[in-house]
């Protein structure tokens, strides 16, 4: 496909120094280039080669809050926000707050003016809380997080699905709760990562096709699998994003996965809308 400006919405340059050595021995599963990786988390410009190279205009830097199970504080949210600073066009930065925390509101401020971050992640098997706790367990500091992103228009992406890093809680990815979400903060853009893969891809179509405010990412599922999950894909390209995961556990690049979801039969309309033209709507 000719013209193509593909966003890759889902990938992790992250600070690894920061990460438990447990979290550290499953991040290289798969990974020959590990050292590359590592250098390319210290130099932005080496990045952007690399994406030039790939075929990808620009990407989501996810980082994100997870001090229990990876050893990720709101020192990210720095992190984050500097390395993109010299290319803001191309990557876009996303923080993270702990909504346990007794200043959320403030974090949540300074994501916004100080960071000027382009989306907030939350990963409830990583933070150890369901997308709904604010209703179930009182979690206020939640609510605060939804409120204040809809009211400044940042997407928020909500992981869904699985997790092998040790102390992950799996049943935290259930998508179903973000039923709640999407009913109580109607006007934020709420982006389902991974799909509810493996165990919740049918969860994660019926709220998808319920909710005009929902979104998702195919990050993290191998292309050539994702008519699998998701067969009647073209029902809801409009709001679906291309992601990679890249450099997760057993992710093999950005550029291998892009080939992959070309190849796959799907109308070019689809897959201009998923490359390309829903992210420009998310994040114009």
């Amino acid at each position: 496909m000719e013209g193509l400006k593909v966003t890759d919405v889902h990938v992790h340059i992250q600070p690894f120094e920061m990460v438990k050595p447990e979290a550290m021995e499953v991040l290289k599963l798969g990974k020959r280039d590990y050292e590359f990786i590592t250098e390319l988390r210290k130099s932005p410009s080496k990045f952007i080669e690399l994406l030039d190279r790939e075929g990808v205009w620009r990407v989501c830097l996810i980082n994100y809050v997870a001090k229990e199970v990876l050893g990720f504080t709101e020192e990210v949210n720095a992190f984050s926000a500097e390395y993109a600073s010299e290319y803001p066009d191309r990557l876009l930065p996303f923080g993270g707050v702990d909504p346990r925390s007794t200043d959320v509101e403030q974090r949540m401020e300074e994501l916004v003016s100080k960071y000027e971050v382009r989306g907030i992640k939350i990963h409830p098997p990583h933070q150890l809380f369901f997308p709904n706790s604010y209703v179930t367990e009182g979690l206020r500091g939640l609510e605060v997080v939804y409120s204040m992103a809809e009211d400044n228009g940042l997407p928020v992406m909500i992981h869904t699905g699985t997790s092998i890093f040790p102390g992950a809680r799996v049943r935290f990815g259930n998508p179903l709760s973000l039923d709640d979400v999407a009913l109580d903060f109607p006007k934020l853009k709420i982006i389902m990562a991974h799909g509810g893969r493996p165990f919740w891809t049918e969860e994660a179509f019926f709220l998808l096709r319920r909710h005009q405010n929902l979104y998702f990412d195919v990050s993290s599922i191998p292309p050539k699998r994702l008519l699998h999950y998701f067969p009647r894909l073209e029902e809801v390209a409009h709001k679906t994003l291309f992601g990679s995961d890249w450099p997760g556990p057993m992710v093999p690049g950005i550029k291998h996965n892009l080939d992959d979801f070309l190849a796959l039969p799907l109308s070019n309309d689809a897959k201009r809308a998923i490359l390309e033209t829903n992210s420009r709507r998310l994040f114009s």
